[in-house]
C-alpha cells in the first residue's frame, strides 16, 4: 500500500511537539540533523547498526523510527517507535510516526487508533484538523478495501514452434521392442503454428465482517491454431472461491479451486481442490506468502493418469525504492496416481521461481520470469526400462505498454526446455505473442 500525501501532518506534529532528544549524544543529534536536512538514508545508515546496543533508549528509538519511516523501512520503524511509547506514552510525535508506519503496512485500524489518541492528548487546532483529514483518508482506504470487483478481457496473436510439446527426435529406439527404431506418427511430432487467443477474467472481494472477506475469481480462454494444427486448439476455464481473514499484517485465506482443460473440443483434464495461504506483509514494500494446495486431477479419456497432487510452497516479494518489483519462491510436492498399477506415472517435484518488473517510463515497463522444476518418477517406465527423471526450465521476457488507464499492450517471448532421460519426454519450444488487454 502506498502512503498518502501526509507530509503536512508529520510536519505539523513536529512543530507542535517538544522533541524527545533535547539532551542527546552525538549519533542521535547527527541523525536528527540529517533528517531535518532531508538526508534520511544517511540517518538510518548511522543508527541502524547501533540498534542492538541502544534499543530501549527513547531518544535513540525515536530518531531511528523517524529515519526508518522516511526511507520506507516501516517494520523497523514500528518496532523502534513502539519501544518509545513504552517509556514515553505521551510522546505525540512518536505516536503519530507509529500511525504513519502502521498505515504504510496496511494496518489501518491501529493507525486510526493512534491518530485519535494523539488528537485526544491535545494538539493545536490546525494539527487537529490535519489529523481529521488523515482519518477521513483512512476511512476511504478501508471502504475501498472492503468490496471490489475487477473485470478484464484480452485478445492477441502469436506463434509457437511446438504447439503439442512434441519430442526433439521423431525416431528413437524402444527397449521394450528389443531396441527397434520407432517413428512417431505426424500427430505426435513437433508441430509449429500461429495462433489467435481470446480470454476474460473476473475477480472480486466482498466484506463479510471487519476482518472477514469473501474472495473469488474466474478465468476463461481459448486458443485457435492455424497451419492445419486445429487438433491442438485449447480451451481453458478455472475458478476459485473462498474466504479471507486479516489480522494486522497477516492475511489467511482458504479457497476451493475448479478447472478444466479441453483439446480440440474434448476434455483432457479436470482439476478440483483446496488451497490455503498465509500472507505476511512485513511493511509497505515487502511480503511473504506460504501456501498448501491439494488437488484431484481427473483425465476422462485416460483414467490411469487420475491423481492426487499436493504442493507446499513459499515466496517473497519486494518493491524497491526505484519502483522495481521482484519476487522469488520455491515449492515441493507430490503427484500420486490413484491406480497403483501405474507407479511410473507418479512423481515427486521440487521447483524454484523468480521474476521482476521494472518501470522504464510512465507508460512502459519490462518484466521477466524464470522457473526450474525437477521431477523424479516413482516406478520403471514399461517401454524404456528406466525410472524417468525430468528437469523443466521456463523463461519469459516481455514488456507492457500502458496505452491508457484501461488499455495495455503486451509483447512477450516464452522459452521452454524439458530435459528427460526418456527421449519421448525430451522437448523444447519457443513462442512469441502480442496481447491487448482491456480492464474495467
Amino acid at each position: 500500500m502506498k502512503p498518502l500525501k501526509t507530509a503536512s501532518l508529520w510536519a505539523a506534529l513536529t512543530l507542535c511537539t517538544a522533541p524527545a532528544w533535547a539532551v542527546v549524544d552525538a549519533p542521535v543529534r547527527q541523525a536528527m540533523e540529517a533528517i531535518n536536512a532531508k538526508q534520511a538514508q544517511q540517518a538510518f545508515d548511522l543508527l541502524s547498526p547501533l540498534e542492538g546496543a541502544r534499543a530501549g533508549d527513547p531518544d535513540f528509538d525515536a530518531a531511528l523510527g523517524i529515519a526508518a519511516n522516511e526511507v520506507g523501512q516501516f517494520a523497523r520503524a514500528i518496532f523502534a517507535l513502539e519501544r518509545v511509547l513504552v517509556v514515553q506514552p505521551d510522546n505525540a510525535r512518536a505516536r503519530a510516526e507509529l500511525a504513519r508506519a502502521m498505515f504504510a503496512v496496511g494496518d489501518t485500524a491501529n493507525a486510526r487508533k493512534l491518530l485519535q489518541e494523539t488528537k485526544e492528548q491535545g494538539v493545536p487546532e490546525g494539527v487537529g484538523r490535519t489529523i481529521d483529514e488523515f482519518l477521513q483518508a483512512i476511512d476511504k482506504v478501508d471502504e475501498a478495501g472492503r468490496s471490489s470487483m475487477k473485470l478484464h478481457v484480452e485478445t492477441g496473436i502469436g506463434y509457437d514452434n511446438n504447439v503439442n510439446s512434441g519430442p526433439s527426435s521423431n525416431s528413437f529406439a524402444v527397449p521394450f521392442f528389443g531396441g527397434a527404431m520407432v517413428t512417431l506418427l505426424p500427430a505426435g511430432q513437433k508441430t509449429d503454428a500461429s495462433y489467435f487467443q481470446l480470454g476474460a477474467g473476473l475477480s472480486g472481494r466482498a466484506n463479510l465482517a471487519p476482518r472477514w472477506s469473501f474472495i473469488g475469481n474466474a478465468n476463461a480462454s481459448i486458443r485457435k491454431h492455424g497451419n492445419n494444427a486445429s487438433a491442438f486448439d485449447i480451451e481453458q476455464i478455472d475458478a476459485s472461491a473462498g474466504v479471507s481473514y486479516r489480522e494486522e499484517r497477516n492475511e489467511f485465506s482458504g479457497v476451493v479451486n475448479l478447472g478444466q482443460t479441453a483439446i480440440d473440443g474434448s476434455t483432457l483434464r479436470r482439476i478440483s481442490g483446496l488451497t490455503g495461504e498465509w500472507t505476511y506483509r512485513s511493511d509497505g514494500t515487502r511480503q511473504w506468502g506460504t501456501y498448501l494446495q491439494i488437488s484431484n486431477l481427473d483425465y476422462p479419456s485416460q483414467p490411469n493418469r487420475d491423481a492426487r497432487r499436493t504442493v507446499l510452497g513459499t515466496s517473497f516479494a519486494q518493491q524497491l525504492g526505484s519502483g522495481m518489483l521482484y519476487y522469488v519462491g520455491g515449492y515441493v510436492g507430490r503427484e500420486r496416481v490413484k491406480n497403483s498399477l501405474f507407479p511410473d506415472l507418479s512423481h515427486r517435484m521440487m521447483g524454484l521461481r523468480a521474476g521482476m518488473q521494472m518501470s522504464l517510463s510512465a507508460n512502459w515497463s519490462l518484466f521477466t520470469s524464470a522457473s526450474v522444476e525437477s521431477r523424479k518418477y516413482g516406478g520403471v517406465n514399461p517401454l524404456f526400462f528406466t525410472v524417468r527423471n525430468d528437469t523443466q526450465l521456463d523463461l519469459s521476457v516481455g514488456a507492457a505498454w500502458r496505452v491508457s488507464e484501461q488499455w495495455r499492450i503486451t509483447p512477450q517471448i516464452n522459452l521452454n526446455r524439458s530435459n528427460s532421460n526418456i527421449v519421448v519426454n525430451d522437448s523444447s519450444k519457443a513462442s512469441l505473442s502480442i496481447m491487448a488487454r482491456r480492464e474495467f
